[in-house]
């Protein structure tokens, strides 16, 4: 063998090089995004990566870490200076040997992730499962040979009226007689709702804190809550670095499955992403771990099983079986969290069903379908979309395995959200002339200043809001049919549209490098679109009803879609355009309401028993839907509220792809 096959996580380019080609070769010549200062010499580290160990069933290659050059004198003099961390090289002085799966880690990357999960304003009933108290306490006399802790909880029930306290943490009780010593029989203590005494300080301790966080796919995002106030303090995210295993889900459970025993690996690295992110958000905060007394946590079902250090292999075939679908309650050290409080509590809020887990269950705390009369749908846009359809007097969930493509995975110019990334697009129905936005810059690719502005970042690529603008407009021009495919015609209007094979292709910027959206690309759209359509419209089958009164997009990527483009390209059913809005990070949102107001706990454990589940991988009609979503916006349901408002084009079903005559000439030669 002369050659081998190389794949790049995050991005999910690959290709096949010649032996011994360095692996930062490997990756410029892809088009991967690997910073490098040092011109290759060994010296600044900014070029490193994560090798991955195992057979991936989704690329067909066995990658392992004997695929690569052995450590070169260049990487042993550097983590000499700077130790690697375990499974890095520099790829500036790693060779390619055989088939490997690479990963980019986010500090390795110039054009870094944005990890879009702020935190959403939102008014919340204080109400935290952990409370600080201040209390004195009667000191003991050779009279009363009461124990410290039974004169501390009598203390707590007169002052407090804490009379369901009987427990404390043995940390604490450890602590119990020095603490109330040194301060002078005056202690503040945290009590667990309203049962447990969890840490104890001398004097007065003012400060207990909290952190929400949703654990994606994708991403890992974190808010820090001050627990009395109820404000945050601080946010931050950074990519899932699960991502090595897999790019989506189920490329996570097979590689479990194909590599027995790697689940330990998989929950070490959340765990680590964990640790990382909470000593992000302190350090930033100025706040000491021993003051972080409460984590919640929202992921999905495979997310939420490895974060417990669950095998997910039974969630990766039919029953999809969950090991616990309950909210639970445990020491954060049983998670192997070491940023906060050795006594600290995490509470993970409970899954729904197999592929409907407790990040649905955080977006239903936050939008509370089941409290209104309005019908209403919430779709979680992400690699597996989850869709909630309901009232107060029925609740249905259903997911829909939508794939990475809306992220700009396994699309041709397309890429996550970085700096540098087209995010919206306009063209003109005329000429075909585009126009755009990045990520970075407010200004639109045709307003003066827009190339000094961008000179840092360049254009880089197009992410998934920027990716369902470009097919839409496309379509509202006419230069793509109702069923997807790019009119050739249309080159007589621009040369943008130029021949790709035996289909066309539209460039959005023409270089060395070109910005374009091909045949392929369009199909992988309409594939996620119909997906998730298809299982919205079984929802409503389900309700026996023909129309919603709201949509909610949820999610980091749902809040920058343009709810007007996903009803054009048929993403979701017809509704009133002035109906369909973004939620934000709504199941961020509902693990920061779990961290600050304890009966909300109750509340969804409570709803979560009632949900209907839709498992669309069995239902009958769920691949009809599916085929008549594939059209845009769709083949038979006629899109009559957002007409009222956008002005859709004639339907145009499919034309040859190159004239005939072309052909005829392609076989002759």
């Amino acid at each position: 063998m002369d050659d081998a096959f190389v794949v790049f996580l995050p991005s999910g380019k690959q290709g096949r090089f010649p032996l011994g080609t360095p692996i930062l070769d490997c990756a410029r010549k892809l088009g991967v995004d690997i910073d490098s200062v040092c011109g290759g010499r060994g010296i600044c580290g900014r070029c490193q990566i994560e090798v991955g160990d195992g057979d991936y069933a989704k690329f067909a290659i066995e990658s392992r870490p004997t695929n690569l050059s052995p450590i070169s004198a260049p990487e042993q003099k550097y983590d000499q200076r700077k130790s690697l961390k375990p499974g890095r090289r520099l790829s500036c002085h790693t060779e390619l040997l055989g088939d490997i799966v690479i990963d980019v880690p986010s500090s390795s990357q110039v054009h870094k992730q944005i990890v879009r999960k702020r935190a959403e304003v939102r008014d919340i009933e204080l109400d935290p499962a952990i409370r600080l108290h201040y209390v004195e306490v009667e000191e003991p006399t050779l009279d009363s040979q009461t124990g410290d802790l039974e004169r501390l909880i009598q203390a707590l029930d007169m002052q407090w009226g804490l009379d369901q306290l009987e427990e404390i943490d043995i940390r604490s009780l450890q602590r119990i007689q020095l603490c109330l010593r040194k301060g002078d029989w005056k202690v503040t203590v945290a009590v667990h709702r309203n049962a447990r005494i969890t840490a104890i300080w001398p004097g007065f301790q003012g400060n207990a804190y909290g952190v929400a966080f949703d654990i994606g796919t994708t991403t890992i995002a974190a808010h820090l809550c001050d627990l009395a106030s109820g404000e945050v303090l601080a946010s931050d995210g950074i990519m899932n670095p699960q991502i090595r295993f897999g790019e989506d889900l189920m490329s996570r459970v097979s590689y479990v499955m194909m590599n027995p025993g790697s689940e330990i690996e998989l929950t070490r690295t959340i765990r680590a992403g964990i640790n990382e992110v909470i000593k992000n958000i302190r350090t930033e905060a100025q706040v000491e771990a021993s003051e972080i007394l409460n984590l919640t946590f929202v992921g999905n079902p495979i997310m939420h099983h490895l974060l417990l250090g669950i095998d997910p292999t039974e969630l990766g075939g039919a029953p999809f079986a969950l090991a616990s679908n309950s909210g639970m309650t445990l020491w954060a050290t049983e998670l192997d969290i070491i940023e906060t409080s050795p006594d600290a509590r995490a509470y993970i809020l409970p899954c729904i069903a197999g592929h409907v887990g407790a990040d649905t269950a955080g977006v239903i705390l936050s939008e509370s379908p089941h409290l209104s009369g309005e019908i209403t749908l919430i779709v979680d846009v992400g690699t597996n979309a989850e869709l909630v359809l309901g009232n107060k007097d029925r609740l249905l969930v259903a997911s829909s395995p939508t794939g990475p493509a809306f992220e700009g995975a396994q699309i041709s110019s397309g890429q996550r959200a970085a700096p540098g990334a087209i995010e919206r697009v306009r063209i003109d129905k005329q000429t075909l002339e585009p126009r755009f936005q990045v990520i970075g810059c407010d200004l639109w690719s045709d307003d003066p200043g827009f190339e000094d502005a961008t000179r840092l970042s360049g254009v880089t690529g197009i992410c998934g809001s920027g990716i369902i603008e470009l097919v839409a407009e496309l379509f509202l021009s006419g230069t793509i049919t109702t069923d997807g495919v790019i009119n050739g015609n249309s080159a007589v209007k621009s040369d943008r549209i130029k021949e790709d094979g035996r289909t066309y292709r539209y460039v959005l910027i023409e270089r060395e490098n070109e910005v374009s959206i091909n045949q392929t690309d369009i199909r992988a759209i309409q594939l996620a679109k119909a997906a998730l359509y298809a299982g919205a419209q079984l929802l409503m089958d389900k309700l026996g009803i023909s129309s919603v009164d709201k949509i909610v997009l949820a999610g980091a990527f749902g809040s920058h879609i343009d709810t007007k483009y996903a009803l054009i390209l048929g993403m979701l059913p017809d509704c009133d355009p002035n109906n369909v809005y973004s939620a934000g990070n709504a199941a961020g949102t509902g693990a920061r309401i779990a961290l600050l107001n304890q009966k909300s706990r109750d509340d969804i454990e409570s709803v979560v028993r009632i949900i209907e589940k839709v498992e669309t991988a069995i239902e009958p009609r769920f691949q009809e839907h599916f085929i008549d979503a594939m059209a845009i916006p769709h083949k038979s349901a006629r899109y009559i509220k957002l007409s009222q408002t956008v002005d859709l084009p004639t339907p145009v079903i499919s034309i040859n792809e190159r004239s005939s005559s072309n052909r005829r000439r392609r076989r002759r030669t």
